[in-house]
């Protein structure tokens, strides 16, 4: 006899179907798991055993075979140990099949029988949702996998208590949603002295989702002003939250079901390695520039980082997703990130100040700034100056307007560009491309002599003139304008820095 329960497994945020096939048949003693298992999964086989075993039951003394269908597609993770489970308890004749075979089941078993986390439960329950089938998962994952809508979900405390549902003596009952979580206090732009040029260039790449770049001396404020835009930016629709927890979900970080209103802002130390900051490892996860999707990635001391991981880089920040390739798979996440950098201007952090200035200026700057290479520096929107603070500027009473004001203007600004862009794949300013570029940025007359006059001066790439553009358009957005006039492409071409020969 053949009993058949249903499963994922992830690749990136897709699940596929996985069929848990168990068969029970005489021959010599043994339990095998066939089907491409990393060791987590052939590791099942004892946690199966175990979890078995505390129910009071035994395995019978045959030949058991669990086949993991399609048997050419990896299976990574422990959240096959569940379904092996059902599997092998339907094959005994302990559960009914027909029961089971209207579930799509995840979760990892302890020694006792307990049911414990496994990442990935929001992706399988919008799987399960897909085919008309329920889930059967962790009882501490059920708020999670309720969000994925009208399914049935069943969340099990511990083997035990699920097949006591399925005989009907302890039925199981439906989870709630996880709560919203309400946006996170950060720090206030008040707390900001002076830098009112830097303070111009966030609000900009808030409106527009455009990424940054600040260079100062060390003690500028480049990191408060960075650690201030969340509080600037708007909150994430209900689509857009659901996209951003599905890659915790994959990741494991989706602790208690809830869900978050709030964009992500990740900020790796300059020690991460590649597979860290874009994914992949011996288990594929999604790296920081997936965690924060739809969010912001912050890189401080942008130098110090590895050129080879920064200019992996490249490639996310131009297609707004990560694709890691590997032999026997090739798995894509999304990372439609907003990149904000701070460097120190060279070593010491303190070129252009001869009381400061190490005695290499001006050649440790070059060396120092030819560590991030002109390809990823093209890509960045905006480039800022970010000036010591003096003392006389320290002693000024807090700035008037703070988040909350520059916050009301980013949202303005993002509804402008919401409505504007409503039907198309763009949700920013900073993802305009081809003829919606054309379309919606065009500057007037005054505008496009401009431009050309300073291409042509700057020696602008056709990226660096497309991100003028972009620029532009949303500092009209801001200024409450329909059309981009003279003055906003200057105010753009004052943010851009020419990419350093290397």
């Amino acid at each position: 006899m053949v009993s058949i329960v249903s499963t994922v497994a992830y690749l990136g945020l897709e699940a596929r179907s996985v069929e848990v096939q168990c068969q029970v048949a005489p021959g010599m003693v043994g339990f095998s798991v066939v089907g491409l298992p990393d060791k987590a999964v052939a590791e099942s086989r004892e946690r199966v055993r175990a979890a078995i075993s505390a129910l009071g039951l035994s395995l019978p003394p045959k030949r058991i075979i669990v086949n993991l269908s399609p048997a050419d597609l990896p299976k990574e993770g422990s959240h096959y140990d569940l379904p092996i489970a059902l599997a092998l308890l339907s094959a005994m004749g302990v559960v009914d099949a027909e029961a089971l075979a209207q579930y799509v089941v995840v979760g990892e078993l302890g020694l006792d029988g307990r049911v414990a986390a496994s990442p990935g439960v929001l992706l399988a329950a919008i799987h399960a949702g897909s085919q008309d089938m329920g889930l059967i998962c962790p009882a501490m994952q059920g708020a999670e996998a309720a969000w994925a809508g009208q399914i049935e979900v069943l969340a099990a405390p511990d083997l035990l208590t699920l097949l006591n549902h399925f005989k009907g003596q302890a039925i199981l009952s439906p989870p709630r949603p996880g709560e919203v979580e309400p946006p996170a206090a950060g720090p206030d732009l008040k707390m900001v002295k002076g830098q009112e040029t830097a303070k111009r260039a966030l609000e900009i790449a808030a409106a527009g989702g455009h990424n940054l770049l600040m260079s100062g001396p060390p003690g500028a404020g480049k990191s408060l002003l960075a650690s201030c835009l969340p509080g600037i930016l708007p909150e994430l629709t209900p689509s857009e939250a659901l996209e951003v927890s599905m890659v915790a979900s994959v990741a494991g970080m989706l602790e208690g079901g809830r869900l978050s209103r709030t964009r992500p802002y990740r900020s790796p130390h300059h020690s991460a390695s590649m597979p860290a900051l874009v994914g992949g490892g011996l288990k594929v996860r999604p790296g920081e520039v997936s965690l924060a999707h739809l969010g912001v990635l912050f890189l401080d001391e942008l130098p110090e980082f590895q050129r080879g991981v920064l200019d992996s880089l490249r490639q996310p920040l131009e297609t707004g997703v990560v694709s890691v390739a590997r032999a026997n798979s090739h798995v894509t996440f999304p990372a439609n990130v907003q990149l904000i950098a701070a460097m120190n201007p060279c070593r010491c952090g303190h070129l252009g100040d001869p009381a400061l200035a190490c005695s290499r200026a001006p050649r440790c700057a070059a060396d120092y700034q030819s560590k991030v290479s002109g390809p990823l520096l093209d890509r960045i929107d905006l480039h800022v100056e970010v000036q010591a603070v003096s003392a006389a500027d320290l002693v000024l009473p807090p700035a008037a307007e703070g988040s909350a004001e520059v916050a009301a203007r980013v949202k303005a600004a993002r509804d402008r560009q919401s409505e504007r862009l409503m039907g198309m794949a763009a949700r920013t300013n900073a993802e305009l491309d081809g003829d919606a570029l054309t379309d919606h940025a065009a500057p007037d007359d005054a505008g496009r002599t401009l431009l050309a006059q300073a291409a042509e001066a700057m020696r602008l790439s056709a990226r660096g003139y497309t991100r003028i553009l972009r620029v532009a358009r949303t500092i009209a957005d801001l200024a409450g304008n329909d059309a981009v006039g003279r003055i906003h492409i200057a105010e753009a071409l004052s943010y851009r820095r020419q990419a350093p020969r290397n």
